[in-house]
């Protein structure tokens, strides 16, 4: 089918949610992908962070193809084999104490809501359930996950939002200690803001969160639904911030292409979740664990210290071009934002599309770049080539 009739389609059968881009993806290989008409893009997206190893990966889709071909779903009423062998690869990656599966970020991070507050009801009671979230953060699209996101603009049309929560300000210790109530159970934070514009935390306020949440006996809760699974050079952002959370959620690149998600607890959360407390239908399936023990085998420290090497090349090319539209850069490993100026990120974006260049917005005025893992100095370099040529 071509893009016309893909998106006569599209706009016969499926809710309008979503502000497409006007091409129609057709294959990949590597982070080059090619549309239904032909032209070929350097992908700086990977699908929003998840395609980690990046397109027509044998090994990957080699994976998922074998497991199909002996059961591709049976419930959580039974053991499989890739679930198990996955949680004995990411536990002790994150120094954790046990898993949980799912299937996406929101439903991660709502397990970790669900398990500070169970914690907090069984060591102390009722009324000490509040989350104290950050201003201008985001941690999913539920009810719940969108009431505990720090943007207001999320907080409109779906009343009521489901209560409990309050927001600080980020790397401001005076703002959380304003909403340190007797009612706390916890403090959720993303340690860099992804769809706030890519901004990372500074380092001694993490550590100074953790400390009060240490102090207190709130749960320190990290969403790294789009900064783990090796995005910023480690196994997950925190490691780099030297700080050790009692639960840590993850989703977007796990099983690097295919729905999967889920949360790791301490040692101290390992049993607050009991049969019958959490579950989910999907969770763990066959397929999508098969493919994410791909991944993992893929993140050696070698991979890693790439993954940080190469994010520090993109950076470099794109501070090289002394563009006068770019007003500053930031970001972790293959996680960059680039603040714009002089036109909207938006209208960049679509500038540089035009050119075979597919990049992502964050924030108010942010160029958001989350290139798959595996992408080439070579494939980076034809995508500094076109940014380029369009931030003259």
């Amino acid at each position: 089918m071509n893009f016309s009739e893909i998106k006569s389609l599209d706009e016969s059968y499926v809710l309008q949610t979503y502000g497409r881009n006007q091409i129609a993806i057709d294959h990949g290989r590597g982070a080059t992908l090619w549309d239904t008409e032909g032209r070929e893009y350097i992908d700086f997206t990977s699908g929003i962070g998840v395609c980690s190893l990046g397109y027509a990966n044998e090994a990957w889709a080699k994976a998922i193809y074998d497991q199909a071909m002996k059961v591709g779903h049976i419930s959580n009423l039974f053991y499989t084999e890739p679930y198990a062998r996955l949680a004995s690869k990411l536990v002790p990656a994150a120094g954790m104490a046990a898993a949980f599966f799912g299937n996406s970020g929101a439903e991660a991070n709502e397990g970790m809501i669900k398990l500070a507050r169970k914690y907090s009801f069984e060591k102390y009671g009722k009324g000490r359930a509040t989350i104290i979230t950050l201003k201008n953060s985001f941690h999913g699209r539920t009810i719940t996950t969108l009431k505990a996101t720090g943007q207001d603009h999320f907080h409109d049309f779906f009343f009521p939002f489901t209560d409990g929560f309050r927001y600080a300000e980020a790397n401001n210790m005076d703002s959380l200690l304003a909403e340190a109530d007797g009612d706390v159970c916890a403090v959720m934070v993303e340690l860099i803001q992804g769809e706030g514009g890519v901004n990372p935390l500074q380092k001694d306020y993490v550590q100074s969160v953790a400390k009060l949440c240490a102090e207190k006996d709130w749960l320190l809760l990290v969403d790294e639904v789009q900064t783990g699974i090796g995005r910023t050079g480690t196994a997950f952002a925190f490691q780099q911030f030297d700080v050790q959370p009692d639960a840590v959620s993850f989703a977007k690149g796990i099983a690097g292409g295919l729905p999967f998600g889920g949360f790791l607890v301490s040692e101290k959360c390992r049993n607050v979740l009991r049969a019958g407390d959490h579950g989910s239908t999907f969770g763990g399936n066959p397929m999508s664990a098969a493919a994410a023990n791909v991944v993992m085998d893929t993140l050696t420290p070698e991979f890693l210290a790439e993954v940080q090497e190469k994010g520090g090349y993109l950076r470099k090319g794109i501070a090289a071009l002394n563009s006068p539209f770019v007003s500053g850069i930031r970001g972790m490993g293959l996680m960059i934002g680039a603040g714009i100026q002089g036109m909207t990120h938006k209208e960049l974006k679509d500038k540089l599309m035009a050119e075979g260049l597919l990049c992502l917005t964050a924030g108010k005025d942010t160029l958001r770049l989350l290139p798959p893992l595996v992408i080439t100095k070579e494939e980076i370099d034809k995508g500094l080539a076109v940014m380029a040529k369009v931030m003259k």
